[in-house]
């Protein structure tokens, strides 16, 4: 770890004014403070902003607003969510070990950065640490990579399971510097890698995530996500599939599909919610479906296997899901 400044903010101005320098904003550090061991990170100025009042999680106006700094298992667990937005609370059980889940905001799981092992190691090409360099994956050891998003500079996927839970349900994003607030579709926050790898997200310079609002419906209180991965334990997800339905009298009135472990970035499936809404509900109806969620995929030489495994993974939790009472 190289020397850096650390301070506590006291108030957001002082935050915000930090993050305007150049510092980097701390809660959890379950994130940043490994990256910067690794040197992977290399912030000259580090801020503590866990004084700040982004704590609540309401539930009220038809939606629900997560504050940036609440903590994984708080969400998880909150009375209101877990019946309301089950996947939101699956999603965030399925993400890490309970002692990461204690520690972790929901604002620093967005901001996650890859799990890329090229990404890591400082001594290997790799556009999104040093732009220009290379990519080390797309030739190299690519098991765990992208088969959708990708380009030819990056082919990492995007680590978090909760991101593709609320961009399934379409999220907002909340983020505030001196000029106020910025309301960011979710679905816009993450930025495919195309010719800028480097620049994984929406968030200017000084703008701090401050909530995350989602819709609430009856699509959300029908809803699951799973995780399909190497093993049961902390693991990243090799696929996934977060999935919303709401079912009317037999037939599928609005229907919400993302998958994560497949993608660059969390990836909503239109196509498959298409083939879906309006009709009639039958196990064929989700194997047809489903077999719309690779569409455009560009395997690598290793993670041919996740074409396959993505439309299971989502046939699987659609079905899952309409057998919800």
């Amino acid at each position: 770890m190289l020397p850096f400044t650390f301070t506590r903010a006291a108030d957001e101005k002082s935050a915000l004014a930090a993050g305007r320098s150049g510092a980097r904003y701390i809660a959890g550090g379950t994130t940043l403070v490994d990256l910067m061991r690794e040197t992977v990170e290399r912030p000259g100025a580090v801020v503590d902003i866990n004084a700040l009042p982004y704590r609540d999680i309401d539930l009220s106006g038809g939606r629900l607003r997560i504050g940036s700094l609440v903590r994984m298992t708080e969400l998880a667990t909150h009375p209101g969510v877990r019946p309301q937005f089950p996947v939101i609370a699956q999603a965030l059980e399925l993400s890490a070990s309970a002692q990461i889940r204690n520690m972790a905001s929901i604002g620093g799981n967005l901001m996650q950065r890859p799990r890329c092992l090229y990404f890591r190691d400082v001594s290997a090409a790799c556009n999104r640490r040093s732009p220009g360099s290379g990519c080390g994956a797309i030739g190299g050891r690519n098991r765990m990579h992208a088969i959708l998003g990708a380009s030819d500079q990056c082919v990492a996927t995007h680590p978090s399971d909760l991101a593709v839970a609320l961009v399934a349900l379409d999220a907002v994003v909340i983020a505030r510097d001196t000029g106020g607030d910025r309301r960011i579709p979710i679905s816009q926050f993450f930025l495919e890698p195309g010719q800028t790898p480097d620049r994984e997200h929406d968030l200017r310079p000084g703008e701090l995530i401050v909530a995350v609002e989602v819709p609430a419906g009856p699509e959300t209180r029908r809803s699951g996500y799973l995780k399909v991965r190497d093993r049961q334990s902390y693991e990243f997800a090799l696929a996934s599939a977060a999935v919303a339905l709401d079912i009317s009298a037999g037939v599928v009135r609005a229907a919400r599909v993302a998958v994560g472990g497949v993608a660059t970035v969390p990836w909503r499936l239109p196509a498959v919610e298409r083939a879906i809404v309006g009709q009639p509900v039958g196990p064929g109806l989700w194997s047809a479906a489903a077999a719309r969620a690779a569409d455009g995929a560009k395997p690598l030489a290793d993670n041919g296997f996740k074409v396959e495994l993505v439309r299971r993974v989502v046939e699987r939790q659609l079905a899952t899901v309409a057998a919800l009472p």
